[in-house]
């Protein structure tokens, strides 16, 4: 009996040993992740997020505490058909500033490092805004202000669509024809520079190749790219390829790897034109109710979570992107940014916010440091987050 107790023991003692250790590093971490779209799909739904949303979204206010997140810049959203998009962002905004008010012993909003840090000592999620789309400032550099003045940390400069200042990723290769202009206008030079001026991160996730290298050109502090990932390894339009990794890196600036399973697996989409074409008769159907395909392949989802499941890649192609982009630039410039609840398709075991363990598990599988670990974590965001912040703060 005593032999198979410690039989038991040295098989199971190992892999308990391991857990801890992964667990205790992430969670006396500081994580940062720059991209969660809660805030979107709460005002959408309807939803309350300090309440328990589990099974209905990736993340509310308890479930990042249970993640180990410290640090979350929450992604304000709307996309180019929008009327007043400026009033729909500051709608957005409302709505975590009244989940702050009725939970200040767990989330403060902390725009400036010292307020990041004091929210992290009193174990408080530090929360910060992330305008994705220069649309919404509606052409005015006083609604740029106004965002700053908000909490808003950093502005993707577009969305999929282009402004009139700045072109897209998606209209520079898809709509090349009908574009406008490529790049940044004198406008959005402005833009650039006042952004730098305030301590607004400038985001170039989405952004067009030409709008990316003049944005770079222009600023004059270290850049994000808050949920993208590498080219090379799944071509899609809103990927950096190789020479836009290599520029954020002699910028100083940090790429956030993006959770969604088409911006990982090459071959994810041919996976999903599959789902879609068995299920085709049902698509049709949804499309025509709301053309948005948004809407239809969340309700086909969810209706089939088996088949969904299948669709999934493993993990350790996410962690593939993140090698790749440390292998050409180093670890001083990768780090998280999920698109949790802006996605519909997530690596397999990354399930929602509390599956981020797994994500530093599998650092240390490939032999990562802790120290290194600490930096893509949350690390290089916060040298990236104090470089852009105004000297007095």
């Amino acid at each position: 009996m005593h032999q198979k107790l410690l039989f038991l023991l040295l098989v199971i003692m190992p892999s308990f040993l391991y857990a801890q250790s992964y667990n205790k590093l992430h969670f006396k971490s500081i994580v940062v992740d720059t991209h969660n779209d809660l805030l979107s799909k709460a005002v959408d739904d309807n939803l309350t997020i300090d309440t328990d949303l589990s099974g209905k979204t990736h993340s509310d206010i308890d479930r990042f505490k249970k993640g180990g997140v410290d640090v979350q810049l929450f992604s304000v959203w709307c996309d180019g058909l929008k009327e007043n998009p400026y009033a729909w962002a500051n709608r957005e905004m409302d709505t975590l500033d009244a989940v702050i008010k009725r939970n200040p012993e767990k989330i403060s909003l902390s725009g400036t490092p010292s307020l990041l840090k004091k929210a992290v000592k009193e174990k408080k999620l530090a929360a910060m805004f992330g305008v994705e789309g220069g649309h919404m400032i509606e052409n005015k550099l006083d609604n740029l202000n106004n965002f700053y003045n908000r909490g808003v940390r950093y502005m993707t400069l577009t969305w999929n669509n282009s402004t009139d200042w700045a072109s897209s990723a998606w209209d520079e290769t898809i709509n090349a024809d009908k574009l406008k202009q490529k790049g940044l206008t004198d406008f959005g030079k402005q833009v650039i520079r006042r952004m730098n001026e305030l301590g607004m991160i400038i985001d170039v996730s989405h952004v067009g190749e030409q709008t990316f290298y003049d944005a770079i050109a222009v600023t004059n502090k270290p850049i994000i790219a808050s949920h993208s990932c590498v080219h090379a390894l799944c071509s899609v339009p809103r990927n950096l390829k190789d020479e836009q990794i290599k520029a954020i890196g002699k910028n100083g600036g940090v790429i956030h790897l993006n959770f969604y399973s088409g911006f990982i697996d090459s071959s994810y989409d041919r996976r999903s034109d599959i789902f879609n074409s068995r299920h085709k008769a049902e698509l049709d159907s949804l499309l025509k109710i709301n053309p948005e395909p948004y809407f239809a392949n969340e309700y086909l989802f969810k209706k089939y979570p088996e088949e969904v499941k299948s669709l999934r890649p493993p993990l350790s192609m996410l962690i593939d992107h993140l090698d790749y982009i440390v292998k050409m630039i180093g670890v001083d410039h990768v780090g998280i940014g999920s698109d949790f609840d802006g996605i519909n398709s997530a690596p397999h075991q990354l399930d929602d916010v509390t599956n981020l363990p797994l994500f530093t598990k599998e650092l240390m599988n490939r032999g990562y440091s802790k120290k290194d670990i600490r930096k893509i974590l949350g690390g290089n965001f916060l040298r990236v987050f104090k470089a852009n912040a105004p000297e007095n703060k």
